[in-house]
């Protein structure tokens, strides 16, 4: 069986960090819940910061260090995403931002992805769906109903009866990235050993054929 090519996104600065933390739950989750289905994931973990240097060169010179040449290709290849990112003045971090900025247009068109960040306070949790949702929505990802939020409060907490705890959204998000996975094939080699190329017709024809 071809174990799905899962890769997650940590945006955190610190070592150790709680959005690296968050990240690891939802993959674990994520990993256990494809199992109960009898289907495997082999995941890639990215850490931003060890990336900062190279994302910032890519900028001002056009070309991707060794480093992040890899972390692309491996977002790239991927069959579904785990983002994660510190909420910084309510929004994404600049080097969550930054990273996405330095791959192509529509390297994650269609694929499934995962939202999710922490922070101190729970007056930032809606960052997720101002700021981090929209940014995967104009690059064409097919994001989860359910978001996560991590406050520092969060950790170790039961929620209440509006309102699951960590655990059970954690649980919730990873059911549903899951379930879009279980919906695709994996992605492997194309039958030439190389990828498929999408078929495009120009728009003259596209309105050509309308007319027939």
């Amino acid at each position: 069986m071809t174990a799905y090519r899962l890769v997650v996104i940590s945006a955190g600065l610190s070592k150790p960090s709680s959005t690296r933390l968050l990240a690891d739950r939802l993959a674990e989750s994520t990993v256990r819940r494809l199992a109960l289905d009898g289907r495997e994931a082999d995941v890639t973990v990215i850490e931003l910061r060890d990336l900062a240097t190279e994302i910032a060169n890519n900028f001002v010179t056009g070309f991707p260090g060794p480093a992040l040449r890899e972390a692309i290709e491996a977002v790239t290849r991927a069959d579904g995403l785990i983002a994660v990112s510190p909420i910084f003045a309510a929004s994404y971090s600049g080097l969550f931002k930054s990273f996405f900025d330095v791959l192509d247009p529509d390297a994650l068109t269609g694929k499934p992805v995962l939202i999710a960040a922490t922070g101190g306070t729970p007056r930032h949790s809606l960052a997720l769906e101002h700021a981090v949702r929209p940014l995967f929505g104009y690059l064409r990802s097919v994001v989860v109903p359910t978001s996560v939020y991590a406050a520092t409060d969060d950790w170790g907490g039961t929620g209440d009866r509006l309102t699951d705890g960590l655990p059970g959204r954690i649980d919730r998000a990873a059911g549903e990235l899951a379930g879009l996975l279980a919906g695709r094939a994996p992605s492997g080699p194309a039958a030439d050993g190389g990828e498929r190329a999408e078929t495009v017709v120009p728009f003259a024809e596209q309105l050509a054929a309308l007319r027939v």
